[in-house]
């Protein structure tokens, strides 16, 4: 039974991709910032290198060897260009690209030795196009993208695949915030926009995840595989 690592897996997408992993019969440690009930969580700021190798040596004490990585922790921020100070930059940086750093190489080293591994980076349809006041945030998610290709050319030959998920427009507590501040927009009108028309579902990422991370997909990497109803093409 494979070992899996899901960061961010408390809440929103990160909760539906740990929920579908263990349906799959993988065991499912969750690193998060907010504590949980979940026996196989464990709380780390992932811009913490020593708060996120403490945590995985725990799950290595309670599973074995980490055989997949999802990096689903994320933070946004919407504010314009000229307001956002560097501070808050930095952070945004810090958690959707340094994060994906931090626990990458905390885990790559097991995947090596085992022949074997799986990460997949869930970055961001706003790389494709872009998006208004949101610019810390999608350059570092255009930076996972950018990392997840390379990663798979250095470690393709160790038989470890790295993939990247952009979800859309998901429904997830993340994106009620933002559109309940009216960041977003009309939602009916961007649902309206979308091919398929209705709005996606953290469990759509999950099973993105859960292909990408099996036995199957091993002929798989260095792919941006676009989660969006079509909104993206």
């Amino acid at each position: 039974m494979k070992n899996a690592v899901v960061t961010g897996g408390g809440s929103g997408i990160g909760a539906a991709i740990v929920a579908r992993l263990r349906a799959d019969g993988l065991n499912v440690a969750i690193l998060d910032l907010q504590p949980s009930d979940d026996e196989f969580a464990h709380v780390a700021d992932v811009t913490d290198r020593a708060a996120v190798d403490t945590a995985l040596n725990a799950v290595r004490a309670q599973l074995g060897p980490i055989s997949v990585l999802v990096n689903a922790a994320g933070l946004d921020c919407f504010k314009r260009f000229t307001e956002v100070s560097f501070d808050r930059w930095q952070r945004v940086i810090d958690v959707n690209l340094n994060g994906v750093f931090h626990c990458i190489q905390a885990v790559l080293p097991e995947m090596i030795d085992a022949g074997w591994g799986r990460i997949v980076n869930i970055s961001s349809s706003s790389t494709h196009s872009g998006a208004p006041y949101m610019a810390p945030y999608v350059a570092a998610k255009s930076a996972v993208n950018g990392l997840t290709k390379t990663l798979a050319l250095e470690y393709g030959p160790a038989g470890i695949t790295v993939n990247a998920v952009p979800p859309g427009f998901i429904d997830t507590p993340m994106l009620r915030a933002a559109a309940g501040k009216g960041y977003l927009g009309d939602i009916e009108k961007t649902i309206e926009a979308t091919p398929v028309r209705r709005i996606g579902r953290p469990e759509d990422i999950a099973a993105a995840c859960a292909f990408l991370v099996s036995e199957e997909a091993g002929y798989i990497t260095g792919q941006i595989l676009g989660v969006n109803g079509g909104r993206n093409t």
